[in-house]
């Protein structure tokens, strides 16, 4: 697989669940994944901030962000 620029880091799909900031959504990712001792599956979610130029998401909305350099203090994704 040759990596290149719009592919390197990973791609998470999530829901936009803030659009107060300028240039910036947050994303809740939820997953869906099986304890490796007790063997129960586990809900997780996680909130990720990534840049939206222009600020085109709305609240509610399913997008995709993928992993980028440090575009701020906590801000390493990017909606794609």
């Amino acid at each position: 697989m040759n990596a290149t620029k719009d592919t390197k880091g990973k791609v998470l799909e999530g829901t936009v669940v803030s659009t107060k900031m300028k240039n910036t959504v947050v994303v809740q990712v939820d997953s869906y994944a099986k304890h490796p001792k007790y063997g129960k599956f586990v809900k997780s979610r996680k909130k990720f901030k990534a840049h939206d130029a222009g600020n085109t998401k709305v609240l509610g909305e399913k997008v995709r962000i993928r992993e980028t350099k440090p575009i701020s203090k906590d801000k390493h994704f990017v909606v794609v």
